[in-house]
């Protein structure tokens, strides 16, 4: 009797099972748990959010490795950028250069050799190269295929972008943003020969825009002044 029993309850037992499961399955499908994985709309909604300011400076190390070479430059300075499209890169370390550009014309100001090259903005920072997007952060959804990646960093989202029109110059960026805030912590860019760029920015500061003044640069008298081309 008990083995009868026994055999006669295991359909209800199977049943209730699938019961569970199916249960189980609705709840990790709700909204609720959903809302706990933002989309990728959601984060870049939230970054253009945090950066659609009139500007912002920060303070920034960098970090470029030529892989055929095997070598690897440090650098850090101060960055200052206003809408649209003007940045002002001042590297301090290890040699003094200020890169100028106010969205159409571009000045790379080496003091040490009174040198000053000129070119087009657009050629150099233009969809997206030189990390160009912080000067007009919704660029990013009209330059890049977008997805998201695992994060080193439990506390950052890491973003990968395709450039819709690759080039030699840059064939992938990648974003960590800190959750909370949507602040972009860093940004990695990538040629076509594996070389890499890391910006770390730091000490980011919204409330006081940098004068218009900073993005136009006169050429010091006696400067040796070269053409840059794209």
């Amino acid at each position: 009797m008990d083995s009868l029993k026994t055999d006669g309850c295991r359909p209800v037992f199977m049943i209730v099972a699938v019961m569970m499961l199916t249960v189980a399955g609705l709840v990790a499908q709700s909204p609720s748990a959903a809302a706990a994985d933002p989309t990728i709309d959601t984060i870049i909604a939230g970054v253009e959010a945090r950066y659609n300011v009139p500007g912002f400076t920060a303070d920034f190390d960098q970090e470029s490795i030529l892989k055929a070479m095997a070598v690897t430059d440090t650098a850090s300075g101060r960055l200052m950028v206003r809408q649209p499209g003007k940045m002002r890169w001042e590297y301090l370390v290890p040699d003094p250069q200020t890169i100028i550009t106010d969205g159409k014309d571009l000045w790379v100001y080496r003091p040490q050799e009174n040198q000053v090259l000129v070119g087009k903005a657009p050629s150099f920072f233009g969809e997206g190269k030189g990390a160009g997007f912080l000067s007009n952060i919704k660029t990013v959804r009209k330059s890049f295929q977008l997805s998201l990646e695992p994060a080193s960093d439990p506390n950052h989202y890491h973003l990968k972008l395709l450039p819709n029109k690759s080039s030699v110059e840059l064939m992938a960026v990648e974003l960590d943003i800190v959750k909370k805030t949507y602040d972009l912590v860093r940004i990695t860019t990538f040629n076509v020969y594996g070389d890499e760029t890391r910006i770390e920015l730091k000490n980011v500061r919204f409330d006081d825009p940098p004068p218009e003044k900073l993005f136009r640069f006169d050429v010091p008298e006696g400067a040796d002044v070269l053409q840059m081309n794209p």
